[in-house]
């Protein structure tokens, strides 16, 4: 079947349901496979919960007979597919975000600010993949006025074909750092990578936005007109922090205006500046009056275990960022907890996956780091199991430091918690 009926099929619905559990009535479910799934499987029982149509990429017997079952070649390039029609019908502006640390607060950040002036759409969640994006793209209706659209990579190209779906028409890069090591092949492939998006936006002679204090985003902006922010005195938007009891405070103003603005925001961590400065400049270059920036950025309370500022009735601080971590975010992160006034500080820390052949290195690294800070530590994972861990406690597993903490409670301390999301160091928030 040609791209252009599918699309007529998504424009009879509206709306685009991939997960069986999730059907909506009058949906179009499309069936999409996995290592552990298989969309086929629940093609029928879509049809029976209120979907008007389904696409199914396998011929079964049981689908002969029903004109609501509508074959396809491959479930997900069906969906991307009808995700790019949908683009180019669009005629709001999108802008696209990627980087190694803090898409998601960013983004959060900026639809915050965007949404004072415009009907905003952003990406939910973290849904900024090969079936995320197009999903999100199909999600933005005809009350929107801009987008934010996410996109996450793992390896290179990967954020050249997203580009091809969401086609934005400006966007930035959070920085370019240490994550995803393994599949880019290393810190080199790490920015070819994430430079794809700068790649499409000159190529496309759309507008790039510009982390001046991360050499790297600078490398790959090289050549082509942007719009900068950071510390230096040469970016257009500029700006300074400030950490006042736990919390992020912003100064800012503009070359052309050297009136410096002031938001206080709920966000913990020197590191989040950056992510403050990116909302900034994109919501000013598209028109929010200062007042309106100001109060989206404070209003925003982080959650999902992201730079997440908690206090506990043991007394203790907690900085809960353990949605995920790589080498360059957990840097980061201790540098933080280092700067904290704290009498007591801990680092709950589990291991970065995905670093390939230097994840010995990195995992030293990190252990080296709290102990020059003088940190107290407790270390989980396979891999801080393999470096030197003297001075500090080690878990194999979440669970095992979870009986520890029971019988020997932390209290009165600031308390750091980030690993990556599949060592669920949130499990322990309730013994903290």
């Amino acid at each position: 079947m040609q791209y252009s009926t599918l699309y007529r099929l998504f424009s009879e619905t509206r709306k685009i349901c991939t997960d069986s559990r999730k059907v909506e009535e009058g949906c179009l479910f499309i069936a999409l496979k996995g290592p552990s799934f298989n969309g086929n499987d629940f093609v029928l029982s879509s049809l029976n919960k209120g979907a008007s149509y389904a696409l199914a990429d396998e011929i079964r017997p049981e689908f002969e007979d029903d004109p609501r079952v509508i074959q396809v070649e491959n479930g997900l390039m069906a969906l991307q597919a009808i995700a790019q029609e949908h683009r180019h019908k669009l005629r709001i502006p999108i802008i696209g975000l990627t980087g190694s640390n803090g898409k998601t607060t960013t983004k959060e950040l900026l639809n915050a600010a965007l949404s004072r002036t415009y009907s905003t759409y952003a990406t939910r969640g973290n849904l900024n993949n090969h079936i995320g994006v197009p999903l999100s793209i199909l999600e933005i209706g005809t009350d929107h006025e801009i987008a934010i659209i996410e996109m996450g990579a793992n390896h290179q190209k990967e954020i050249q074909f997203l580009c091809t779906i969401a086609h934005p028409d400006a966007g930035f890069i959070t920085n370019i750092g240490l994550a995803h090591l393994e599949g880019f092949e290393g810190e080199e492939g790490v920015y070819i990578g994430k430079k794809e998006l700068f790649d499409h936006l000159i190529k496309q002679d759309g507008k790039l936005f510009v982390n001046a204090d991360d050499t790297k985003v600078v490398r790959a902006a090289q050549g082509a007109a942007s719009v900068t922010y950071g510390h230096s005195n040469d970016c257009h938007f500029q700006g300074e922090f400030e950490l006042e009891d736990n919390r992020l405070i912003v100064h800012w103003w503009r070359d052309i205006d050297p009136f410096k603005r002031t938001i206080k925001t709920q966000l913990t961590g020197s590191y989040n500046f950056s992510n403050v400065m990116a909302a900034i400049a994109v919501a000013r270059y598209y028109g929010v009056p200062d007042v309106d920036i100001r109060r989206g950025i404070e209003d925003y309370r982080p959650d999902n275990n992201r730079s997440q500022v908690e206090h506990s009735d043991r007394g203790n601080t907690l900085l809960i960022d353990c949605y995920n971590a790589n080498p360059s975010s957990m840097q980061a992160a201790i540098e933080n907890l280092n700067l904290e006034s704290s009498e007591r500080k801990v680092a709950l820390l589990g291991d970065m996956l995905e670093l390939g052949s230097v994840g010995l290195k990195k995992h030293q690294e990190t252990v080296d780091q709290l102990r020059a800070a003088g940190i107290e530590g407790f270390l989980v994972g396979a891999l801080f199991g393999q470096v030197d861990t003297a001075g500090f406690g080690h878990f194999q597993t979440t669970e095992e430091l979870g009986v520890y903490l029971k019988a020997k409670p932390l209290t009165d301390a600031y308390i750091l918690l980030k690993g990556s999301r599949r060592m669920k160091l949130e499990q322990l928030l309730e013994l903290l």
